[in-house]
């Protein structure tokens, strides 16, 4: 009985570590942002390449993820109030696996100001991720990936303002 315990939890262990793994990382620090498009619910489709010459800060949130919600709540306090009117920046704030009208819902009750796009069948964050979120990558006006964070901790968000500011410099 006491190897069948101790076997359970190994496992457990190494599903835990492995559910979390570095391989879950499609876009890395350096890589050039993947191509994608917007699919809107009444067909109307957004190309990344409309964003190109741009700094775009690209985040992959859910409407039901705790630490999600910190993250849009520190957007929409701080960093798109600063950024929102700079003609060199772009955010993409993605709702991976939700609708425009999932999303409308969801923003009548929270009342953010930026928009929120779908990504109803994980098609854009599947280019960038396998799993977790939230998921934020900053990128430059030439398609590098400067950051790429998943989770939230208010630390990395004011790095993340910071790198903002020196690459819209």
């Amino acid at each position: 009985m006491k190897n069948l315990f101790l076997t359970a939890i190994l496992a457990l262990t190494f599903i835990g570590a492995k559910a979390q793994s570095p391989n879950d990382d499609l876009v890395k620090v350096g890589d050039i942002m993947p191509a994608f498009s917007i699919v809107s619910d009444n067909g109307e489709v957004i190309s990344s390449d409309k964003f190109k010459g741009k700094v775009i800060l690209i985040n992959f949130f859910a409407t039901w993820c705790p630490p999600c919600q910190k993250e849009l709540a520190s957007v929409q306090q701080t960093l798109w109030p600063k950024y929102k009117d700079n003609n060199k920046f772009e955010m993409l704030v993605i709702g991976r696996e939700h609708s425009d009208k999932e999303l409308a819902t969801y923003n009548e009750k929270k009342g953010f100001t930026f928009p929120l796009y779908p990504d109803k069948n994980r098609a854009i964050f599947g280019a960038f991720a396998k799993n977790l979120i939230p998921r934020t990558y900053l990128i430059d006006k030439d398609g590098k990936v400067l950051y790429a964070g998943k989770g939230y901790t208010d630390k990395e968000f004011t790095e993340l303002m910071e790198k903002i500011e020196k690459t819209l410099l």
